[in-house]
Parts: C-alpha cells; sequence; structure tokens
C-alpha cells in the first residue's frame, strides 16, 4: 500500500524521497526492518496470548535429554512468521505481481493446514493432529495452483541471452537489454555446475513428438507438486528442536533471495550469463520480510525456546521455499540449498524401510540412526541441542554458498 501511494506522491507532487519506493532494495531494506519489529515486539504479545489460551505442546516421552522441560511451551508461533512476513508484503510489494500474488497465496494456504493441524493437536486433544492424507491433498492443490500459474500465466517470462554476434533490433529495447532475446513463455530451468546449464522439461517427452508441446504442462506441474510436497515435509521433520527449522531456514531463502535479485536485474543477469527473469526482483521485498520474520522468531525460539513454531510454520517455510526456487528456475538446486531438510527426509524413510525389511525378513525390526530424524540420531548420542543447531547452520551456509557459486562454476 505505502509503494502505492508515494508512486502517487512522487508522480503527482515531486516530493523529495517518494522516489525511493520505486528501489527495490530501499524497499527491501524497509520489509527487512519492518518484519524484524513485529516478529519480535508483537513476537512477545502473540506468546503471553498462545500461553493465555494454553496453547501448549504437548510432549512424547522420547527419552531424551530436556525434553520434559518443553512441555507446555507454546505452539502455533508460526502465526508470528505469517504475519510477520505479510504486513510488510501488503505495505511494500507490487501486489499485481504474479509472483508476490503466488507467495502470497502458498503462505496463506499452507499456514492454514499448519493451522488445522495445531487446533487439532492442542484442542481437540488428537496427538496425530490433521489425518495424513488430508495435508497431502492439501500439499497437492497448492502445486497444481502454481503450477499451472507458473506455466499459463503471461506475465510468467524469461528471456534468453542471445548468442554471441546475434542482435535484435528494438526500437523498444534499450542497449543493455540487447543482449537478451524478447521475453517468452519457456519451460526451461537451470541444472547446476553444467556449463550448457538449462534444460527443458519438454526433453522429458520429446518421443512424443509435436504433441511434446501439448502435454509439457502435465509434466511442469508433475514436478512442482512433488518439490513443494517433498520440501513442505522436509521442513516439517526438521522442525524438532528450538532453532533447527528457522534459523536453517533464513539461512535458505536469503540465498534464494541474491537469486531472485540477480535473476530479476538485466545487468547482474547479463554479467552472469543467466536467464533474466523479468518481474522476479519483485519477490526480493517478500525473501527480506521473510528473513526478517525468520530472524525475529528466533528470538523467542532459540535455545531454550519460548515458543515453538508448529505446523503453522514449518509447513509454511516448506512450501515458499520451494515456491522461490521454482520462481527463479533454480529447483534442481534444492537437492544441494535445502540439503538439511533433504537428509532429515531421508533419515526418515531409510530408518522406516530398513526396520520394516529386517523385521520382515529376520523377524525383528532393526534400525540405521538411534532415533530419526536425523538431529535426533545426535541428541541420542549424548550431544546437547544447541551445539547440533549451531552446527546444522554451519553446514547449512556451507551449503548456501556451494549453491551461489553454482552462478559461475559450470
Amino acid at each position: 500500500m505505502l509503494y502505492y501511494l508515494f508512486d502517487f506522491l512522487d508522480k503527482n507532487f515531486s516530493i523529495p524521497g517518494a522516489g525511493l519506493f520505486q528501489y527495490i532494495s530501499f524497499r527491501s531494506a524497509i520489509a527487512f526492518a519492518i518484519s524484524l519489529l513485529i516478529s519480535t515486539i508483537f513476537g512477545r504479545k502473540i506468546i503471553d496470548i498462545l500461553r493465555n489460551l494454553q496453547v501448549g505442546e504437548s510432549i512424547r516421552d522420547l527419552g531424551l535429554h530436556g525434553q520434559a522441560e518443553k512441555k507446555g511451551t507454546p505452539t502455533m508461533g508460526g502465526l508470528i512468521i505469517i504475519l510477520a512476513t505479510l504486513v510488510p508484503v501488503f505495505l511494500l510489494a507490487k501486489l499485481e505481481n504474479i509472483y508476490i500474488i503466488i507467495l502470497i497465496v502458498t503462505t496463506l494456504w499452507m499456514g492454514t493446514i499448519g493451522f488445522i493441524d495445531d487446533y487439532i493437536k492442542i484442542f481437540k486433544k488428537n496427538k496425530d493432529g490433521l489425518k495424513g492424507r488430508f495435508k497431502i491433498i492439501g500439499q497437492i492443490t497448492l502445486g497444481t495452483f502454481v503450477g499451472l500459474v507458473l506455466f499459463f500465466n503471461p506475465d510468467v517470462v524469461v528471456k534468453e541471452k542471445l548468442a554471441q554476434g546475434e542482435v535484435i533490433i528494438s526500437s523498444e529495447q534499450t542497449v543493455s537489454s540487447n543482449r537478451f532475446g524478447p521475453a517468452e513463455k519457456s519451460t526451461k530451468t537451470t541444472i547446476p555446475f553444467v556449463k550448457n546449464n538449462e534444460f527443458d522439461y519438454a526433453n522429458l517427452i520429446v518421443w512424443m513428438g509435436e504433441k511434446s508441446k501439448d502435454y509439457v504442462w502435465l509434466i511442469f506441474v508433475l514436478v512442482v507438486i512433488f518439490i513443494i510436497t517433498a520440501v513442505s515435509n522436509g521442513a516439517n521433520l526438521t522442525d524438532g528442536i528450538d532453532g533447527l527449522a528457522a534459523g536453517t531456514s533464513a539461512i535458505m531463502v536469503l540465498a534464494l533471495g541474491i537469486f531472485a535479485w540477480i535473476s530479476g536485474n538485466i545487468i547482474f543477469s547479463d554479467y552472469l550469463n543467466v536467464m533474466y527473469i523479468p518481474n522476479s526482483g519483485e519477490m526480493t521485498i517478500f525473501i527480506s520480510a521473510f528473513v526478517g520474520a525468520l530472524v525475529g522468531f528466533l528470538w523467542y525460539n532459540a535455545y531454550p525456546a519460548q515458543v515453538f513454531m508448529g505446523d503453522t510454520g514449518s509447513l509454511t517455510i516448506g512450501a515458499v521455499i520451494a515456491v522461490l526456487a521454482l520462481s527463479v528456475r533454480k529447483e534442481f538446486l534444492i537437492p544441494i540449498l535445502a540439503g538439511i531438510f533433504l537428509v532429515e527426509n531421508l533419515s526418515v524413510v531409510l530408518q522406516v524401510s530398513y526396520f520394516k525389511y529386517t523385521r520382515k525378513k529376520l523377524g525383528v525390526g532393526k534400525r540405521i540412526f538411534l532415533m530419526s530424524p536425523l538431529h535426533h540420531h545426535y541428541q541420542k548420542r549424548g550431544y546437547h541441542e544447541s551445539k547440533i543447531v549451531t552446527r546444522f547452520w554451519i553446514v547449512g551456509i556451507l551449503l548456501a554458498v556451494i549453491s551461489i557459486l553454482t552462478l559461475k562454476v559450470r
């Protein structure tokens, strides 16, 4: 809202300073500051409200050190993250931007699903919460929506860099934009560490000949559904000890912010030889607000946690990270960038699969890890959870740096 107000004041009254709101960098900085203030100042009030409503976490006895002390800690803290993200976004972002619309819908949709799950656990006294199939249906619905919008919406386009010596002359183009072709719909994405790093989803069904163009949207939507479901569930599994999910997620989102900034800036896209994605830079405002919300939430979620994010936060965080990666066409970077989520997911899959296999084969189920997800394995080995979280953060930073290096290392 403030963006439109100051844009009006700048164009009609030339008020000094009003033109600053045209700059993404300025609005991103303000969005981060507002989000951080909301999450820290109003976060305290939200925690008090949750405590008064007796929205406390019920803890299963897993035999972990310090576990009993967490009983009764307010949950549903994901509301803090959602509120602190959306308020600055509505104030500072261009709300007609298709990427902003997708991210707002993603936040509200997955936040609602997570809220219902937490509500059932707390107020209905059902520790299982929302049945798994309904969560999956919600994730599939969101994935279908995101996939269809990214594929069919006319505002989701790319400009590919022209081959050396190739020039398109147009009276509407600047000299710098002559390095890129016209804006066009594309099913291309990027693959890390490969010199010619573009991959077209249409190549998966190239055997269909001319019909491949008619059915490629089905492949794309299925990929989007899989990615959103996997990353969302990965974030949910990672949310097991104080500060782990929020901290690692902030690192991932910050890295995606760099990709969004570069992909949405024609000068940086040209210099780094990457696809230019018009209007994608606007996501930087959402990303800045989201990072501010996660950092502010950590103020209360760091060990010993005063609030847990619950599924309201974890499902939302995972879905937002997935949508950001898809929007900047870096979804194949997810196994690296979101490597923490991946190993947490794999640890559960391997543990369950191996246990079932050995029980069927030997009559007695055996385990690979002392406990899954992986962070609980280290707790069982006697590591303090703050040490586990800090080391996971360090690994997350390393993975983020490796992901950013893919811009040049090919």
